[in-house]
């Protein structure tokens, strides 16, 4: 039974995956239309300056992300855990530059929603820690 259930989670984790990975693919197509299909209806993104909330507001605040020909960044999941109800998962990995380089991380909460759709409830990015080790 623990191994079915394990199964289950690694399709569903894969599920994500893959949703993640299309959410990235819209800001590098440039379609905004396509990004707001995987944000839910009730989201809530964290900004560098205020909180936007519900579908039509991060919608907004993302627009200007899709302006201009290139994307401003790009993303992609490198962790993917899912809920053993199956219900709500965690993607997280790195934000890049153009140039490839690293400048964030990304952490989104996904949840399964009746339509059996994968959508993004909860998204908050970090920036990279320029830490030194103490001597």
């Amino acid at each position: 039974m623990a191994s079915a259930q394990a199964s289950g989670r690694q399709g569903l984790a894969r599920q994500v995956f893959e949703a993640e990975s299309g959410f990235a693919r819209t800001l590098a197509a440039r379609d905004s239309q396509a990004f707001a299909t995987y944000v839910a209806v009730d989201a809530v993104f964290f900004s560098r300056r205020d909180t936007l909330r519900g579908r039509a507001a991060v919608v907004a605040g993302w627009h200007p992300f899709f302006e201009g020909a290139a994307a401003p960044f790009s993303w992609s999941p490198q962790i993917v855990e899912v809920l053993e109800s199956g219900t709500l998962a965690l993607s997280s990995g790195p934000v890049r530059d153009p140039s490839g380089r690293q400048i964030g991380t990304f952490n989104s909460i996904w949840r399964r929603e009746a339509d059996g759709r994968w959508r993004v409830v909860f998204d908050k990015g970090c920036a990279v820690c320029d830490c030194q080790p103490r001597p």
